[in-house]
């Protein structure tokens, strides 16, 4: 079973990881990311005030 990787909801591209912004969450690509997602390494996950970032595994 393989696993597909999520697209950004924003325009289809390859995810980098999912943002949840209060009670948003959104799946986006480098392009569509906040900056503290793409600052964060390859599985890192962090939350800052009412926000939560997860960045995933690079393959």
């Amino acid at each position: 079973m393989t696993k597909e990787r999520p697209v950004c909801e924003f325009c289809g591209e390859p995810a980098i990881g999912v943002q949840i912004l209060g009670c948003c969450r959104q799946e986006v690509c480098y392009r569509h990311a906040e900056q503290q997602l793409r600052d964060m390494k390859s599985g890192e996950q962090k939350e800052w005030g009412i926000c939560y970032y997860v960045r995933y595994d690079e393959e």
